[in-house]
């Protein structure tokens, strides 16, 4: 049986979701929500640089909220947990790299009341949070006993991401360090990347100590570099690092780390990638320990990013990839604990007829 899917946002995340939903054999894109005006009422596949698909955007939450609809893909810039609590309670899943990854300790009885109501499933995923530092340790952690220390860190250089209010007003790339300071990226962050921690703490069955560790970083220009927030002066931020680390009895056992850079040249201190480049890595450390390290999320080249950033396809792919197992699963937050193994789905020049066994 099709599945019908709404997407929510046009970004790039919405947009590579879009092209996901088109691509896959059980799923039918049935409408769109859009932020801006402009966008009201444009056909969705032209919206988001494919061919018309019959489907018009818009912005009006009412008619979506009427659609006859299984899932939605949500994904705006910052969550509204009211438009997901009445999303849910008119009975549509929701897959979204924003948030919902694992319940954990925190009071998410409001979310639960609305699955309840609509007999909906929510479930957070992506790639970092939502994949690189969760699902993929506890699959490499089935290899190794006695483990005394998971790290899930990414590499990444932020010019090739083309989102300049993100990277300007949220991230505060170009800013002063006193502005910096104040940065809400750890909060913001560490919301997404505390339920990790929480989740692989459980299923690992590590005894945390109350609270997370938590350092931000930063390295100013030296030189003017360009970026997609245009030229960052010298003084300004231009690389950030940011940490967040479990404990038990004050001894590391979970650690979650970001290096985000403009770039590796003209930065105080003078921080690089190292010699793999850009990357995203799981380390399990154990009897016996495991490394793997993760490239083709980063784009070739900054233009090329500008274009099409591959880690914003994987967030977006995630989530597209989960929605048959979250429409088949029961109501609530179901984290990667909750849901069975879920995948991907072969070109369709190379697709059987059907999904029977061979």
């Amino acid at each position: 049986m099709t599945i019908r899917v709404i997407q929510w946002a046009t970004g790039g995340v919405g947009r590579a979701a879009v092209a996901g939903v088109l691509a896959h054999p059980e799923l039918e894109l049935v409408g769109c929500w859009v932020h801006s005006p402009e966008k009201v009422g444009r056909d969705v596949g032209d919206l988001c640089g494919g061919a018309p698909v019959g489907v018009k955007a818009t912005a009006n939450v009412e008619e979506l909220l009427a659609l006859d609809a299984d899932c939605v893909v949500y994904s705006p810039v910052m969550a509204d947990p009211d438009v997901v609590c009445r999303l849910l309670a008119s009975g549509k899943n929701i897959v979204t790299p924003l948030n919902w990854f694992y319940p954990g300790r925190r009071d998410e009885s409001r979310v639960e009341a609305a699955c309840a109501e609509g007999q909906s499933t929510i479930h957070g995923t992506g790639i970092n949070p939502g994949g690189v530092t969760e699902r993929f340790p506890l699959m490499v952690s089935a290899l190794s006993q006695s483990i005394t220390h998971v790290r899930a860190e990414e590499y990444s250089d932020i010019r090739s991401y083309g989102a300049p209010s993100v990277v300007g007003d949220i991230m505060l790339f170009g800013k002063t360090p006193e502005e910096a300071a104040s940065s809400m990226m750890p909060a913001i962050l560490g919301d997404g990347f505390g339920q990790s921690i929480a989740m692989v703490a459980h299923a690992l069955g590590f005894a945390l100590d109350a609270e997370l560790g938590v350092s931000h970083d930063v390295s100013l220009a030296t030189e003017p570099i360009e970026s997609p927030i245009g030229r960052i002066k010298p003084g300004r931020i231009a690389a950030q690092k940011f940490c967040w680390e479990a404990t038990v009895a004050g001894d590391p056992v979970i650690t979650v780390r970001t290096n985000w850079f403009m770039g590796e040249e003209h930065l105080d201190p003078a921080w690089t990638f190292g010699s793999e480049g850009e990357r995203f890595e799981v380390e399990v450390t154990g009897d016996p320990s495991c490394l793997v390290t993760f490239h083709g999320w980063h784009p070739e080249s900054i233009s090329a990013g500008l274009v099409q950033n591959p880690g914003i396809v994987a967030t977006a792919t995630h989530c597209v990839s989960a929605i048959p197992a979250v429409v088949a699963a029961e109501p609530g937050i179901r984290s990667y604990l909750d849901l069975p193994l879920y995948s991907g789905r072969a070109a369709g020049h190379l697709r059987r007829t059907d999904r029977s066994e061979t």
